[in-house]
């Protein structure tokens, strides 16, 4: 949705906005290119895609600069470039296409790899580490809470007793097992889907970094700036639409309704398709 986005974002001339997963640079350099005299400051806690996004933007120079980082640390990473207000903001929020398709990161069923899931290398917990320590009890919760499985129950007792016999050893084992367990017929999604997302989620703590971000994130905005978030599932964009609704007195939302993708961006990028946009904007 890359003209939504700068549709969305309406920055003015001059200043400074802040793409705050900036991933590969997507989003990021298709900014720089329709606004040149935007100054633009990315950031990623993913420090592989960071090294992609530095050189894709290095003919940017001074205008783009790129910070390793969570982005609910907002706030101490502005201070940092001692930047005290922007006049966009943008988060792009999940998984991404270059996490997806490496297989060694363990995101995809559709690839062979370890159960890892760490957007942040730095961290020490995977989606291993959940799997064989989390009780049948706490993988159930996971599962519905983060993945609206309604096999959790199923699911978390085909884990249970698979681990008992042998440690869980990749991404295609456990997508075999949940393909065994979750009847199929009717289905449009993988069997597996709602369970990666749950255990991805958790091992990242996701909503929980959201939530600090749209806390921390839309104060810094000047009067006139906007906050742009993209949301790919309905737990996520629930977040978002209700941190907007906390926000009263001096912000608005501009969208009172999620912008979905056109037909003729899903069919040429099929990921697109559950993409949901809202804006919300500082008066």
């Amino acid at each position: 949705m890359l003209a939504e986005v700068a549709r969305a974002l309406a920055l003015p001339v001059g200043g400074v906005m802040v793409d705050a997963t900036v991933g590969l640079g997507g989003h990021a350099s298709a900014i720089l290119e329709a606004n040149p005299t935007i100054r633009l400051i990315g950031i990623d806690c993913d420090e592989k895609a960071l090294v992609v996004t530095k050189e894709r933007l290095r003919c940017y120079g001074e205008r783009a600069v790129c910070l390793q980082g969570n982005f609910s640390e907002l706030p101490d990473l502005l201070d940092s470039m001692h930047v005290t207000q922007i006049e966009g903001l943008l988060v792009d929020l999940g998984v991404s296409s270059m996490q997806l398709e490496d297989a060694e990161r363990g995101f995809s069923f559709l690839h062979a790899g370890p159960l890892d899931m760490r957007m942040d290398q730095r961290q020490t917990k995977t989606a291993a580490d959940l799997l064989h320590t989390l009780s049948p009890q706490q993988l159930v919760a996971l599962l519905r809470q983060y993945g609206e499985e309604p096999y959790a129950e199923r699911i978390a007792r085909a884990i249970c007793l698979a681990r008992r016999q042998a440690p869980l050893q990749g991404t295609r084992e456990l997508a075999q097992l949940i393909t065994r367990t979750v009847p199929r017929r009717g289905q449009r999604l993988h069997p597996a889907t709602r369970t990666f997302q749950a255990l991805r989620m958790a091992v990242n703590d996701e909503p929980t970094y959201l939530e600090r971000f749209l806390a921390v994130g839309p104060p810094r905005l000047t009067p006139g700036g906007r906050l742009v978030c993209l949301a790919f599932h309905s737990i996520e964009d629930r977040l978002v639409k209700q941190a907007f609704q906390r926000y009263g007195h001096g912000f608005a939302a501009v969208t009172k309704k999620p912008l979905r993708p056109t037909l003729q961006e899903i069919q040429v990028n099929p990921r697109a398709r559950s993409a949901r946009l809202r804006v919300l904007q500082r008066l």
